[in-house]
């Protein structure tokens, strides 16, 4: 016979092992550790950072080959190879050069038409040098004049001419540029590709007048009758005069 005290216990002391499985359906599974997903963490970032060793080991011993951007840019040079047109012998002797810049502004618009519809204007800053030199091929028989005791000796040289003006493009450059809404339209649809020619032509003419007026060869005279003088001085002559004749 049960006792009254076996009857009135309390049903916390039966353990869950003695429930139906559908009566533990409302009881909350226990948390996941924090712990083994910090590890996991660890575990694949110290996985990616030793590929990443790897990888950049191995391409520097040159195994693999290097890793490049797939849409970097690519030049490809398909020019003609250059062509011997002519070539000829120069007698000339380089006495002096002349090295110049010029602003050269330039303007192109339509009469009574608005600046910002059709109107072209380029500020193009120049650099360019002219050298002057005398042409020894010209000498014609008579040029040289050398006294009986072989002491002195005359010659006449042609006068230094200007060579044409060498304009530098890697050091000349636009400086600042405005088109109308026309011009920029033409631009767009084709462009002139001998826009800029225009403005090269009047820089070198620019230059070669700066050059005329600036003793350049005035220059080209002194230096080479000084340089004959050494010369001829080195070879017995005392007295060398040298006079030049207008071509």
């Amino acid at each position: 016979m049960a006792r009254d005290g076996d009857i009135n216990e309390p049903t916390s002391r039966f353990l869950d092992s003695d429930l139906h499985p559908d009566d533990r359906s409302d009881v909350p599974p226990p948390p996941p550790s924090s712990g083994g997903a910090a590890r996991a963490l660890l575990w694949v970032l110290g996985a990616a950072a030793l590929a990443v060793v790897v990888l950049l080991g191995v391409q520097t011993t040159g195994i693999l080959p290097e890793f490049r951007n797939p849409f970097s840019k690519e030049q490809a040079d398909r020019s003609q190879p250059a062509l011997l047109e002519s070539m000829q012998d120069l007698s000339r002797y380089v006495a002096a050069e002349g090295n110049f810049q010029v602003v050269v502004d330039l303007q192109n618009d339509r009469r009574n038409v608005p600046d910002w519809l059709l109107n072209q204007r380029t500020l193009f800053v120049g650099a360019g040098s002219v050298e002057a030199y005398v042409d020894f091929g010209t000498l014609t028989e008579g040029a040289i004049v050398q006294s009986a005791d072989g002491k002195s000796v005359e010659i006449k040289l042609p006068a230094p001419q200007l060579a044409k003006t060498n304009l530098d493009l890697d050091k000349s450059y636009v400086f600042a540029e405005e088109r109308g809404l026309l011009n920029r339209v033409g631009d767009l649809i084709g462009g002139d590709p001998n826009r800029q020619q225009q403005v090269y032509q009047l820089a070198e003419d620019r230059i070669t007048a700066a050059a005329r007026d600036s003793g350049l060869a005035a220059r080209a005279e002194e230096n080479t009758r000084k340089m004959l003088v050494g010369l001829l001085g080195s070879l017995g002559f005392e007295h060398v005069t040298v006079t030049y004749v207008a071509p």
